[in-house]
This record gives C-alpha cells, sequence and structure tokens, in this order.
C-alpha cells in the first residue's frame, strides 16, 4: 500500500469534512520529556478533584498500553470561535452580565469531533479494508496537545494550551489512534517556541493559576473552579471569578496570537439562546427544566443544575449591587442544595456589604 498517498487523502478528506488541519504524529516517539512532567504536575496536587487524571498512569503518554497496536496518531484541529458573538470584554468588564467561555456558547464539541472523527475514519476504511483505530475529543486518557505538537499543529504556549501561526487558540482538537504506519510530519517546535518573552496570558490571569510558564494549578483554574469542581468553590477565590460563570478565556484574550484566530464555520458552534450577552439575573431564574431544555446538546448541561446555580450565585455576589439581585438571591434561599445555600448566602452578604459601601460614600 502507498502509504505517503493514503496519508495525503486522509488530509484531504479531513479537510473536507470541516477540520482546518491534519497532521500525523509517531506514537512510538519519546515522550519521557512530557510523561515525567505529567507526573510532577500530579504530585504538586496541581489536578485537584480531578482524580481520573492520576488513574490511568502512563496511558497517557503511551498510546499502545491505551490501545494496543497504535502506531500513528492523527491529530486534527477545528475552529470554535462563533460568529457575531458579543466582544468578550465588554461583557467580562458588566458585573451585571455573565460571562461564558466562547467555546460553549454552542452545541457540545465532544459529539461533533467524535462524529466528524468517525466519518473520516469510514473513508479510510472504505479505501483501505479494516483498520485498527479509535477515535477521542477529550473524551479518554490522551494528553492532545502533546500529540498535536508532535505532529506539527502547533506549539504549547505558557498558558499551556496549543498555539498555531494561522489560527491563535480558539479551535478543539481531536485525535485517531491507529495501527496504519502512515508517515509522519515535523513538529512545528517545542513549547514556547514562538511565545518570546511575552508573559500576558500569565499576567492576566485572574486567579493567578499560571503559576510558571508551561504550568497550571487547575485548584486556582477558573475553568475548573466552574466546570470540573464539584464541590464548593474556596471563598478566598469567590471574587476573583468575577462573573465568569462557565470557563474562562483571558489568557486567550490577551494572547497576540489570537489576532490570528479565525471564526468557525460550523453552524453547530454558532451562538444559541443569546448566552453571549445575558445577564447573571436572567440565568439565575431558570428553573431546573428550563436548563435542563435550552442547554440541551450544550456543554454546560454536563456540570448539572446545582453546579450551574453554585456559579451564578458567585457572579451574582461579585455583581455591583442591586435589589434584582438580591431578591433573585434571596428566592433561593432554601434551596435543597446544600452547596447552592452556602453560596446564595455568601453572595447575599457580598450585596449587602456593597450597598452599606455605597451608602457609606453618598453620607460623606
Amino acid at each position: 500500500m502507498d502509504f505517503t498517498k493514503l496519508a495525503l487523502e486522509v488530509k484531504a478528506w479531513g479537510k473536507a469534512l470541516g477540520f482546518q488541519d491534519v497532521r500525523i504524529a509517531d506514537a512510538i516517539a519519546d515522550m519521557s520529556a512530557a510523561e515525567s512532567g505529567m507526573f510532577q504536575w500530579l504530585d504538586k496536587g496541581y489536578h485537584g478533584e480531578m482524580n481520573y487524571m492520576a488513574e490511568h498512569g502512563t496511558k497517557r503518554s503511551r498510546p499502545y498500553e491505551l490501545v494496543p497496536n497504535t502506531q500513528r496518531i492523527i491529530s486534527v484541529r477545528m475552529n470554535y470561535f462563533p460568529p457575531k458573538a458579543a466582544d468578550s470584554w465588554p461583557v467580562i468588564n458588566q458585573g451585571e452580565k455573565a460571562f461564558i467561555s466562547r467555546y460553549a456558547l454552542g452545541r457540545d464539541y465532544h459529539k461533533v469531533l467524535r462524529s466528524r472523527m468517525q466519518k473520516l475514519a469510514n473513508q479510510i476504511r472504505d479505501v483501505i479494508g479494516t483498520f485498527d483505530y479509535r477515535v477521542f475529543s477529550d473524551s479518554a486518557p490522551v494528553m492532545e496537545v502533546e500529540w498535536a505538537q508532535k505532529s506539527g499543529l502547533g506549539w504549547r504556549g505558557k498558558h499551556t494550551l496549543l498555539l498555531s501561526r494561522q489560527a491563535g487558540s480558539y479551535f478543539f482538537l481531536g485525535e485517531i489512534y491507529t495501527d496504519l504506519p502512515l508517515p509522519v510530519d515535523e513538529p512545528l517546535g517545542a513549547k514556547g517556541s514562538f511565545c518570546g518573552s511575552c508573559t500576558k496570558c500569565i499576567e492576566i490571569c485572574p486567579t493567578k493559576a499560571i503559576v510558571a510558564p508551561f504550568e497550571v494549578d487547575a485548584r486556582r483554574c477558573i475553568s475548573y473552579l466552574t466546570i470540573e469542581l464539584k464541590s464548593s468553590i474556596p471563598e478566598q477565590l469567590r471574587p476573583l471569578i468575577g462573573n465568569r460563570i462557565y470557563g474562562c478565556d483571558d489568557c486567550q484574550l490577551v494572547c497576540p496570537w489570537n489576532k490570528y484566530a479565525q471564526i468557525t464555520g460550523e453552524p453547530d458552534f454558532h451562538v444559541r439562546h443569546g448566552l453571549d450577552d445575558v445577564t447573571l439575573v436572567e440565568l439565575f431564574r431558570w428553573n431546573q427544566q428550563e436548563f435542563e431544555s435550552r442547554l440541551a446538546g450544550s456543554p454546560i448541561r454536563r456540570i448539572g443544575y446545582p453546579q450551574w446555580l453554585r456559579n451564578i450565585a458567585v457572579g451574582l455576589g461579585n455583581a455591583p449591587y442591586s435589589p434584582a439581585s438580591v431578591q433573585a438571591l434571596q428566592a433561593r434561599g432554601d434551596d435543597s442544595s446544600t452547596m447552592v445555600r452556602d453560596h446564595v448566602q455568601w453572595a447575599i452578604a457580598q450585596q449587602i456589604n456593597r450597598q452599606k459601601n455605597r451608602q457609606g460614600v453618598n453620607n460623606r
């Protein structure tokens, strides 16, 4: 079989299916440095409550342990930044608004990418017959940024995300593990290759979660706190979250490479239900049925209704004082969730203190 020709066809098929780039990495390449770094990160406890990060050991860095006979990893990227979405900074700077990471404004990317990669695998099978493979999209112990870097899709930035000279960082990654001995692509460079002396992502982080270049303490990261953390948000971190109720884009917003970010052509990633520019009070008033129905097919629905309310309560606690905010919070003072009640009471106290401070200023 002409695997060089097949690799070219795979890349062409992938782009026809909506991926902006398709590259191939050697699955048995030396990953010792990445593996060592992963275990050091885990030893520091930076993974927080994400116990699954430690459960699979070397399966993350040794693909053949996860999928036997894996020889190559086909890495793909797909742009997600939605057209016509409200500008991020004005929303973040209006405390009464709710900021949602721009990747989550549309439909769940897991399903979109897996479906497209499965179609790509089907096309390969139609041409060559049966072959071994598995598709992944943030759904298994896969070091996707490391493999994407090795494949030449980009380089790891100081915020730990993959960066592309053509597309910045507003894209999703996916992988196909396969036993096909396809020719591999050359890496673009090592981590930080085109970051230079820039430290904007480190400086902007609201919670100082980027503790060093290429090292994030997830326990402080707003994306972790609002999505992965299932228990109460540490009280000392709540004021730093601001109005970010699902994820955080700050490190991407200041990255100079994102001037090259491209608008997605995928309708599934377009803004749904006006979530790009909506008030905290409006979202906090949703009952569980509204949450389930309006966020059907959205990645946000995965966190569940109590966690959704927890996050918005924190946002309301950080918002400028308003009677509407206090009333919305008080209406959930007897919520069935202890976690929600805890965050509501904290938020009410924050609002009352803000009102007292404002009255004190006015009485001077």
